[in-house]
């Protein structure tokens, strides 16, 4: 064991305060951890001569400690560059102030980048001392005598009366003349401990009149002008920040503003580890008006302790008992009644469940959100919330399966919201670029991004990446950008000009295309890490076809359906003429089959396994092709390929009396009594895709699975290969777009917490787990009988490659939206609000706003122990109350 230094021991206990008081100095304690590394006995003498929180002046120090005043301010200095005390001028004199631990010590010293650099157990000890010495702590403190505390959001505070000025920032950006930015000492001491949860440190925090002056001169932060300060919490509030204060010193006085998150702030952790909130809240809480609320889930998205959850807005016909919850106020405390792992089990949705539309949809898009938007008129705002988890709503709009329509409440009505069509009226107000939703970039990280594959999945990756300010290049072995949207989709499905407007967005946020650039072949990854790029998302999709494994199928004449459809959307002379025949079942074969029809076919026949019920491919889309006299055989499987002089002549079908096993896996059965023979001159086989990596992954540690999809970690798509992260069809196997869009953006997230030190993939990471509510459960009664809306068909575009589904009308769209139900809503948990005021920032619909529920003032650093003991009395009494009530049931 290492010797302690006594001086040491002794600054360690006298800075400790309350907590150095509690408990005994050794050397893995964090007072001594931190301060042991870069204070000498010297200098730890003079801080002794101090004392605690008194301003003193050279001549004072050099008294006591029998220094020189020359002497004496050199080492106060040292001091003070360290980080141990403060020093600013006040009234003509040069004052120095060594303060308690935290907050205050460890802040200064780790917002000394060098020595934070240098002596990492800084930040690591600023991390043990609020968890370990906050732990007894924190059941103690009376209501808002925390030394941090939350102060709102001012905005959030309009329209409540009585608010003090003490509770608005803006009290304390007029009162002080002197301001400065700095990096966030929490966020520093995470990424030094590779915590980090993805928001960065740099320029963060404010510091104000006298602390402001002691950062500036000792180099710890920039000056800026009360203007720059206002701007940066602005921004702050933007990105989701919400603000605290140190309550340390007479009522209206303070020196810092932090811009905290939940998932990284050391002093948030009162509430959301220990969830002792009322220690650190504010005067007031969040409540929801749900007659407004459309669970759009921004609240709850920006909730910093998790106060926030999706719920249920319609009456259930047997409500759930009322959830009886421990709370401090009334429990004795300890460690089992902390949340320990509140950075990893954040909760989006509350135990009955929400909206069956937003739970349903693989991207968790706003649904009730947008619709209530666009019922107001509010296109372009309707379009910035989707875009927040889908860059390409009009494609979407013309091709998703709309999952959210299937488990939409209203159609255990009479018929499910037209959703899409909805969506694909928002979106196509963008096609005109007059009108284009571009969003702001939050940041400007500048490294370059490589994203291999311009289908779905790299795009959406692209779009949240360049938001972010990276330089991103997407490089496409194709000549045309898209993927599957512009290369597998034929236009009569999705004309290629909203697939180009869509990616015009990225364009003009940054992002570089290169196409007929194979990865692998053209260009390797290790030449592109040469080249400077830190990461990689690989996401070439599945657009190789697959083969039956029956005779003749190397035939002239033989194709895979993605095959076809490229060479088509390629522009290419593809010309058919005679008898098609369709093989496969699903919505790809429904495009090969009508894109036949439209490239010579005399006649087209489709033949799939499974039962009209049973058949992959979308209902609307199998009407649509039964309608352009496509006829589709079900039930038939090819047995095989009848050829002659090495082409083509006919399909031998085989009866498929079932698809799947007792087991639901796939194990075709036939009849082989009952045949059918079918001349063809053309079959196209549409039985599935194959991902086709050809020479990108040569010398990677990338692992192949399952169907040859790359192996990555489910929830950060990391691969083996630490920098190369995938999404898609390449990770998932062929899925639809709006699968993928939602892998974008999740891949996204993962590199940029990649690519910037010391933050982690996974800590303080929303897992977006949704589960609806049992609609069984749900009281219909009251609501409306409006029909459905219906789209027409353009009859001159008939059998064409123009798209002849028609859109909603303004009108029709209006009345659409107010079909729906409006489920869902949030609900907020007023014991865990800590009354931050960030998610009536982040709320369109005029839902969610702050009451003033508690009238606590705080207190000096002083007063802290008589305002404890005087609290424990009140508490024992509750305690002891609440005890008898839980022994009599």
């Amino acid at each position: 064991m290492t010797k302690l230094r006594p001086k040491i021991v002794k600054l360690a206990q006298m800075v400790g305060g309350l907590a150095g008081v509690m408990n005994k100095i050794t050397e893995d304690s964090p007072e001594y951890m931190a301060l042991e590394c870069v204070v000498s006995d010297e200098q730890a003498d003079v801080a002794l001569t101090m004392g605690l929180r008194k301003p003193r002046t050279a001549e004072y120090v050099a008294k006591k400690s029998g220094k020189s005043v020359e002497d004496a301010h050199k080492v106060l200095m040292e001091l003070a560059q360290i980080g141990v005390c403060k020093v600013w001028h006040e009234d003509g004199q040069e004052l120095f102030w060594v303060n308690i631990f935290a907050p205050g010590m460890l802040e200064m010293m780790v917002n000394n980048r060098e020595q934070l650099e240098a002596h990492p157990q800084i930040g690591r000890a600023f991390e043990l001392y609020t968890r370990t010495r906050l732990a007894p702590m924190t059941p103690m403190l009376p209501e808002g005598m925390a030394m941090m505390r939350v102060i709102p959001i001012e905005s959030s505070l309009d329209g409540v009366e009585g608010v003090e000025p003490w509770e608005k920032l803006s009290y304390y950006l007029d009162k002080y003349d002197t301001f400065c930015v700095s990096d966030c000492s929490c966020r520093a001491s995470r990424r030094h401990m590779d915590e980090g949860c993805g928001h960065l440190e740099h320029e963060m925090c404010l510091q104000m009149g006298s602390g402001a002056e002691y950062y500036i001169k000792t180099g710890r932060a920039r000056q800026i002008t009360r203007e720059e300060a206002k701007e940066i919490i602005h921004k702050a509030e933007e990105l989701g920040m919400m603000h605290e204060m140190p309550h340390t010193e007479e009522l209206g006085e303070a020196f810092a503003i932090c811009n905290c998150c939940g998932c990284s702030c050391f002093s948030m952790r009162i509430a959301s580890l220990f969830r002792t909130p009322d220690a650190i809240r504010s005067n007031f809480t969040a409540e929801v008006d749900s007659s407004k609320c459309v669970a759009c889930g921004q609240c709850v998205e920006n909730c910093p302790v998790n106060a926030v959850q999706l719920g249920q807005r319609l009456c259930a016909k047997n409500p759930a008992p009322e959830k009886k919850v421990r709370t401090v106020r009334d429990h004795l405390w300890s460690e089992k009644d902390y949340n320990l792992d509140y950075r990893e089990n954040r909760q989006d949705v509350a135990e009955e469940g929400t909206s069956p539309c937003k739970t349903a949809c693989p991207a968790h898009i706003a649904v009730q959100g947008y619709i209530k938007l666009a019922s107001q008129g509010k296109y372009r705002e309707a379009l910035a919330l989707i875009k927040k988890e889908n860059p390409f709503p009009a494609v979407c709009g013309r091709i998703c399966p709309h999952g959210c329509e299937s488990e939409c409440t209203r159609g255990d009505m009479d018929e499910p919201i037209a959703i899409d069509e909805i969506k694909k009226f928002i979106a196509d107000q963008e096609l005109n670029s007059e009108h284009r939703f571009v969003p702001e970039k939050r940041h400007n990280y500048g490294k370059k991004i490589a994203v291999v594959g311009a289908g779905p999945a790299g795009l959406a990756c692209a779009y949240y990446l360049a938001i972010d300010g990276y330089n991103v290049t997407v490089f496409e072995k194709q000549e045309k950008v898209g993927g599957m949207l512009t290369l597998g989709i034929p236009a009569f499905r999705l004309e290629k000009n909203v697939v180009e407007a869509e990616i015009e967005v990225l364009r003009e946020l940054g992002v570089e295309f290169k196409t007929g650039v194979e990865v692998g072949k053209n260009v390797t990854l290790p030449q592109l890490r040469e080249q400077g790029y830190k990461a990689f998302y690989l996401a070439i999709g599945a657009q190789g076809g697959r083969k039956l494994g029956v005779e003749g199928e190397d035939a002239q004449g033989v194709i895979t359906g993605v095959d076809f459809l490229r060479e088509v959307n390629l522009g290419h002379d593809v010309k058919l003429s005679g008898k098609a025949v369709v093989i496969g079942g699903g919505n790809v074969a429904i495009d090969v089959a009508r894109t036949a029809v439209r490239t010579g076919a005399d006649s087209v026949s489709l033949f799939c396994l499974e039962s009209r019920t049973e058949m992959p491919a979308l209902n609307e889309e199998v009407e649509e092709t039964l309608a352009e006299n496509i006829a589709i055989n079900n039930s038939w499987g090819p047995r095989r390929i009848l050829t002659e002089n090495g082409k083509v002549t006919g399909v031998e079908f085989h009866k498929c009396v079932s698809v799947l096993d007792k087991d639901g896996r796939f194990a075709p059965v036939f009849d082989e009594e009952n045949i059918k023979t079918v001349e063809a001159d053309c079959v196209l086989l549409s039985i599935g895709q194959s991902i086709q990596w050809g020479g990108l992954l040569e010398g990677s540690k990338v692992q192949l699975g399952r169907g040859n999809t790359a192996v990555a970690d489910s929830l950060t798509y990391q691969t083996a290969e630490p920098d190369v992260f995938v999404g898609g069809d390449a990770f998932t196997g062929p899925k639809f777009a709006i699968h993928a869009i939602a892998a974008g953006k999740e891949g996204a997230i993962s590199i940029h917490r990649y690519v910037q030190p010391g933050q982690s993939l996974t800590l303080g990471r929303d897992r977006r787990e949704y589960h609806a509510f049992d609609k069984s459960n749900v009281v219909m009664d009251g609501f409306d009988n409006a029909p459905r809306q219906q789209i027409g068909h353009n009859p001159q575009a008939k059998i064409s490659f123009k798209d002849t589904r028609m859109t909603f009308t303004e009108e029709q769209m209006k009345k659409e939206t107010e079909r729906c139900l409006g489920c869902g809503a949030a609900q907020v948990d007023s014991y865990m609000c800590v009354g931050c005021g960030q998610c009536t920032t982040k709320c369109k619909f005029d839902a969610i706003h702050m009451v003033r529920t508690h009238n606590s003032t705080p207190d000096t650093y002083e007063h802290l122990p008589m305002k404890m003991a005087a609290n424990a009395v009140k508490r024992v009494g509750k305690i002891a109350v609440t005890a008898v009530k839980e022994i009599g049931k």
